[in-house]
């Protein structure tokens, strides 16, 4: 006996409405909206802060009212923003694409060359102790660092920023590089060793284009830092045809006064581009970060 039904299977049958989101997923969308409001929010209320005059700012931090472009015109007027561009941008090239050739270097030995045997010990005390620099406060290595680029002749120059962003980003960049080394496949290795290639062309040509992501992620965090470090600047730069970005917002603070409104309006030029940088690389960023982290 056969039955038949009265719905048609076809192209025109209906669509089956779609699954509504678990209550989970509408908690964890609803925290994150939350978390990036509040990441947001400082940054808002110094954009807002930078249109308004210093009494507005101690009285109504708050308010709407008496916008202007005069802070603007002020910190253009006292920055010299394509000087400090320059040596920010200066320091940045050379900081970062020597940083990650020793940071790659360093990553390269300790995950991917084999240790004679009796020796793997030694390997990992090396990689823990790169590792270590990561507890080491900023602020503890500036009088060594002062000293060390007054001995050198360094002092005053830009190598005696670079060399110590060169030695600050190298823990950090070794942390990510061995993370994605750890994960990466023998098989390519295997192959080129057969196909007669060395070491250095092992690691330059074979495995480094293979490592984009995180090389991207890296240079864009380094460049980050350079671009937002104080403590090095204002210790060993004393020349102001040598002021870095970070370094010429702190002109508007006076010993007894703080102009609150240029301030903002220096710091809100200076946060802009970095705005654009992680708006345009954020999927390399994401990317380079979850490297190696899933088998």
């Amino acid at each position: 006996m056969k039955t038949t039904s009265n719905q048609r299977i076809g192209p025109h049958a209906e669509a089956r409405p779609s699954p509504r989101p678990s209550r989970g997923r509408v908690i964890a969308s609803a925290v994150a909206y939350l978390i990036t409001f509040v990441i947001l929010l400082p940054l808002l209320w110094i954009m807002l802060l930078s249109f308004q005059t210093n009494e507005n700012i101690l009285a109504h931090p708050f308010s709407l009212s008496d916008l202007s472009l005069v802070n603007y015109r002020q910190a253009l007027e006292t920055l010299d923003l394509m000087v400090m561009y320059k040596n920010t941008l200066i320091l940045a090239v050379f900081s970062v694409t020597i940083g990650l050739a020793v940071s790659y270097m360093a990553a390269f030995a300790l995950t991917r060359m084999v240790f004679r045997s009796g020796r793997r010990r030694v390997q990992n005390t090396m990689r823990y102790y790169v590792l270590a620099g990561l507890a080491v406060p900023v602020y503890i290595l500036l009088f060594p660092v002062y000293r060390l680029d007054t001995a050198l002749g360094l002092f005053g120059t830009h190598a005696a920023l670079i060399l110590p962003y060169i030695a600050v980003s190298i823990p950090f960049n070794v942390l990510l590089l061995t993370g994605f080394l750890r994960e990466f496949p023998e098989e390519i290795e295997q192959a080129a060793v057969i196909d007669g290639v060395g070491l250095w062309s092992m690691a330059w040509r074979v495995v480094f284009p293979l490592m984009r992501p995180v090389v991207a992620t890296l240079a864009i965090l380094n460049v980050i830092y350079v671009w937002n470090e104080f403590p090095f600047a204002v210790t060993l730069i004393n020349k102001p045809e040598l002021t870095t970005i970070s370094l010429g917002i702190s002109r508007f603070q006076g010993v007894y006064s703080v102009n609150y409104g240029a301030m903002m309006a220096s710091a809100t030029l200076v946060l802009l581009p970095q705005l654009v940088i992680y708006a345009v690389f954020q999927r390399q960023v994401i990317s380079g970060m979850t490297a190696g982290a899933i088998r």
